[in-house]
């Protein structure tokens, strides 16, 4: 039976898949899993009765688990690892966290108006960290496989990189090799080009992520 699923739909087109990357993580888990499921896109400008009956904070992603909509991507991604342990995607504790602040720095850097205040190093910083571990344990976060941090990680990075390069003409250091590679091996991944949004989402309007976290 196929597992029902309420994610961000893109801004003025309901059909389409939003930029919401803790949804993605969430279709990603699905996909990676090969768990069949029902795709809600919910505009979260207009959310439908329905949503809000189930979902009163009304934010994504939600999944319905024994009848009861769960939110929260780490709490998503836990019980679909319980549920379907087949093709695990468990991430080993001491790699649990690579990579954690990324997202964090990167928003910080695409909103400042100062070139400055130190935002652009930091994300460099963290950049070079996640480069580090990949030369040690990769190509992967844990090594060969793709695992669950891996697919947190792909739609914040994908995210990073086309907003960055819209709004501030900025790449990723071409001397951080192993990020590169990285990111070409998650962005060609067969599940993330079938749960990838548009990009013209990402450089629409980027103060939207709030009623999709986590």
């Amino acid at each position: 039976m196929a597992l029902e699923v309420a994610v961000k739909a893109a801004v003025g087109a309901p059909n389409v898949l939003g930029d919401c990357p803790f949804s993605q993580r969430v279709l990603l888990t699905l996909e990676e899993k090969k768990i069949p499921y029902k795709l809600h896109l919910i505009d979260l400008s207009s959310k439908p009765e329905w949503f809000l009956g189930v979902n009163p904070e009304g934010k994504v992603p939600v999944v319905l688990f024994d009848g009861k909509w769960v939110a929260d991507s780490d709490v998503i991604v836990g019980i679909l690892e319980e549920k379907y342990p087949e093709l695990s995607l468990v991430t080993p504790p001491e790699f649990a966290s690579v990579g954690s602040k990324i997202f964090g720095s990167f928003v910080s850097f695409l909103k400042s108006k100062d070139t400055n205040d130190g935002t652009e190093q930091t994300l460099v910083a963290e950049l070079s960290a996640l480069d580090e571990h990949l030369k040690a344990h990769g190509p992967y976060i844990a090594g060969e496989k793709v695992t669950a941090v891996d697919l947190s990680l792909a739609p914040k990075l994908y995210h990073l990189v086309v907003a960055l390069s819209h709004f501030k003409n900025w790449n990723i250091p071409e001397s951080l090799t192993h990020v590169h590679n990285y990111t070409k091996l998650l962005f060609s991944r067969e599940s993330f080009e079938k749960t990838k949004p548009p990009k013209v989402e990402y450089v629409l309007v980027d103060g939207r992520l709030s009623e999709c976290l986590k």
